[in-house]
């Protein structure tokens, strides 16, 4: 079945604002400096359930090892304790001094605690120590409910939209 869904750019340029990092108690976001894939394959399989990510899926390990060897992705781990809670994958592009926002997402026991505003602002802050021009993400009509809003509450504006097909 071939549906429409509605995609998003979205962009900051402005990081003065001061960001209010609030943890929740026993609750900490790591950078895993350890470039294990698994970690990423795993969350992008479990968050992307709900929201239709399929690009990766088909990769084998060996595509995995490479995307998370690039120098210049980060990947931030929400963890509550020693429990995994959520993540996110951002990439530095020195050649346009640009930060992209791959993927950010919440496991779904751990919804509906605003901690996805939590990672927002946690990434954003990542973002600003590399005093880059922008920061950008899109996202669509798939992804959570409240994606599109928590990212412009953070100040992101909207530069592209388009509508494309989806087949389900």
């Amino acid at each position: 079945m071939v549906s429409r869904v509605q995609r998003y750019f979205l962009e900051l340029k402005d990081f003065s604002n001061t960001i209010n990092l609030n943890l929740p108690e026993n609750y900490q976001i790591i950078l895993d400096d350890n470039n294990n894939f698994q970690l990423n394959k795993f969350f992008y399989k479990q968050i992307g359930l709900d929201h239709y990510w399929r690009d990766r899926l088909l990769w084998p390990d060996k595509e995995w090892i490479k995307y998370i060897s690039n120098k210049n992705l980060e990947t931030h781990v929400l963890k509550k304790g020693k429990d995994l809670v959520g993540y996110y994958e951002q990439e530095f592009h020195p050649s346009s001094n640009e930060v992209e926002l791959i993927n950010l997402g919440i496991l779904k026991k751990f919804r509906g605690l605003k901690l996805g505003a939590t990672l927002v602002n946690h990434a954003i802050a990542s973002a600003s120590r590399k005093n880059p021009k922008r920061m950008w993400v899109h996202t669509c009509s798939l992804d959570h409910k409240h994606a599109l809003q928590n990212y412009k509450s953070k100040g992101f504006e909207i530069f592209k939209e388009e509508e494309i097909d989806f087949v389900a």
